[in-house]
């Protein structure tokens, strides 16, 4: 086991500043789903899971996943190396939770669209993607 190059503190310290909310993905979605003429509201929070775009009038929601926090598997993702009695009860806490909140939008009626961080090099095909997840009933 490969042990962690940072100190205790450096890695605190760089942790700290990895955002929940208003990430570069997500920031970068909301501005094509803008540039397309969409307008949403953001973190919604009488709506579970509180997603990161909202579109209440049409009930549908999208999730702007980071490949590492939700394991999404792509050549981006990489699993630690270090520190796996922490790192893997959390990573599957986040699938655990990805899971039940996708069934209790279902179950509500909420269509739900869920665009990886890796996918945005292609930001034609998210357009795409986009488009056709508005514009089904």
């Amino acid at each position: 086991m490969r042990t962690d190059p940072l100190t205790t503190a450096q890695r605190s310290e760089r942790m700290s500043r990895i955002r929940s909310s208003d990430t570069k993905p997500e920031i970068a979605v909301r501005r094509l789903i803008y540039s397309m003429g969409y307008r949403y509201r953001l973190h919604s929070k009488d709506v579970p899971g509180r997603p990161d775009i909202v579109f209440k009038g049409r009930k549908k929601v999208v999730f702007v996943h980071g490949c590492f926090w939700h394991q999404h598997g792509c050549r981006q993702y990489r699993m630690p190396k270090s520190k796996l009695d922490f790192w893997l009860p959390k990573l599957e806490n986040n699938i655990q939770r990805d899971k039940k909140v996708l069934q209790e939008l279902k179950e509500s009626g909420w269509n739900v669209l869920i665009i990886w961080e890796c996918e945005l090099k292609d930001k034609e095909s998210v357009c795409e993607r986009i488009k056709y997840f508005m514009e089904q009933a």
